[in-house]
């Protein structure tokens, strides 16, 4: 078993105000997603300037706060947000939602590609590259803050969180996240993006990778306590995350099936 290190979710209190480490791995995410595109601009062939990098990445943060935060008052604590709107605001406390994030990250490309008169998959598949590192910096957030952990385990690396109140060894879930839906898929993004592709395929590559990846560790994530019996949608095994991130797999597959025949026909022409 693993020992949880001791770090104080605070990085800065200057008594009149708090800097969450929460919120400093999203100012990271930001910074190291328009550092990658301008590398995607600089090294390889990209449809976005170093300008239009700076106008897009201000679009996509806007969607994945207002997006994220909704999302998940509406996913997973609609009751509370009931009870206490303001609360949708309190981003340095956690709870943000993926899929809701991903809502508002699509409709903020919409708004760009419309803007700047640009086909929507273009701006999406040089998105689609770089959003696994803000997904690794979400996930390292989620573990400073010891939330999101896992179910009880005997593995040698469960560990014991602060913020449970039962003090069982857990997988650390969010690590799995991590190492899956932010280095590996990272890694599988890059990798795809250096050879010759169709239009279309690193965003099915994207939502497909990324929906497999998160259904597999909602196996042995906790689930929400209060969505459904114990957490669970349907019997002791359906999960809200798997209800998400199923539809994103489906997606994500039609999406490369789209890709794959349009490179056909290319082909034929």
């Amino acid at each position: 078993m693993l020992t949880f290190p001791s770090i104080n979710p605070v990085a800065v209190d200057l008594g009149f105000i708090q800097i969450h480490w929460y919120g400093i791995t999203y100012l990271i995410a930001f910074g190291g997603c328009w550092l990658l595109l301008l590398a995607r601009h600089k090294f390889y062939a990209s449809p976005l300037s170093a300008r239009l990098i700076e106008d897009l990445i201000f679009y996509c943060a806007i969607g994945v706060i207002v997006g994220g935060r909704s999302g998940y008052m509406l996913f997973y604590n609609f009751s509370e947000f009931l009870q206490s709107p303001w609360i949708v605001l309190q981003i340095w406390n956690g709870g943000m939602s993926f899929h809701g994030g991903l809502i508002g990250v699509l409709v903020a490309m919409g708004l760009f590609a419309r803007k700047h008169h640009m086909h929507f998959f273009r701006i999406s598949d040089e998105v689609a590259i770089v959003v696994p590192f803000g997904l690794a910096c979400g996930r390292a957030g989620n573990f400073i803050n010891a939330e999101l952990w896992g179910r009880p385990s005997d593995l040698p690396w469960a560990m014991i969180f602060p913020t449970d109140p039962l003090q069982l060894p857990r997988h650390p879930s969010m690590l799995y996240e991590f190492f899956l839906e932010g280095l590996l898929l990272l890694l599988i993004m890059w990798l795809t993006a250096r050879r010759p592709r169709p239009l279309m395929m690193l965003s099915g590559l994207f939502m497909s990778g990324y929906g497999s990846f998160r259904f597999a560790v909602e196996f042995v994530r906790q689930p929400d306590q209060h969505m459904g019996v114990d957490g669970f949608i349907w019997g002791s095994w359906l999960t809200q995350g798997m209800l998400l991130s199923f539809p994103m797999i489906l997606v994500g597959l039609f999406i490369l099936y789209l890709a794959a025949k349009r490179q056909t026909l290319t082909q034929k022409e």
